[in-house]
């Protein structure tokens, strides 16, 4: 496991700390679990963003839905 130093607003840290106080864990138990929650949101969004540019500027075409349904064989 690698650590990592981290510099927290000071209500957050004390949410933290209140958390790890009614609960028994650690803030670090809290922190990693948030980090995993919304990690694969932020790839997404960030995977999406950098579409969106590549489309903008067309480096990229759109596939229209008929179609992609078409390809994957998911016609009603």
């Amino acid at each position: 496991m690698t650590a990592v130093s981290i510099r927290l607003p000071d209500d957050v840290s004390a949410r933290l700390q209140d958390l790890a106080q009614l609960t028994g864990r650690s803030k670090t138990f809290y922190m990693v679990e948030a980090i995993r929650e919304h990690l694969d949101d932020l790839e997404d969004l960030y995977l999406a963003e950098q579409r969106l540019i590549e489309h903008r500027a067309g480096k990229t075409q759109a596939v229209p839905l008929e179609e992609v349904m078409k390809r994957y064989g998911l016609e009603g």
